[in-house]
């Protein structure tokens, strides 16, 4: 796994999800809590885009249908059977890096 940099700690404001990109794979990065979260970029219902999505607390809704996943887990809040990729996050200094 390597470890990107995707953003500034400032590039997210709390409760927003943004889509960032590491080593080619579009990601949704989201800021709840005081901590910064990763999943896969794309739902898995029709590929909508989650990084345009927007939470409730530490839950990211996609835009296109409402399927909504916990930022922690992956999992659907519908159905658990149904989980989206999550990667590993760190935040050094004011770097937020994704492990991908």
């Amino acid at each position: 796994m390597a470890k990107v940099k995707v953003a500034s700690i400032h590039d997210i404001p709390e409760g927003e999800v943004r889509k960032v990109e590491a080593n080619g794979i579009e990601i949704a990065l989201s800021h709840v809590d005081g901590a910064f979260h990763a999943v896969q970029h794309q739902c898995p219902h029709k590929g909508g885009p989650l990084g345009e999505g927007f939470l409730e607390g530490g839950v990211l809704n996609c835009p296109w249908h409402g399927w909504r996943f916990d930022v922690t887990t992956g999992k659907s809040k519908y159905d658990e059977k149904i989980k989206i990729k999550t990667f590993p996050v760190s935040v050094q200094g004011e770097d937020v890096f994704v492990e991908v």
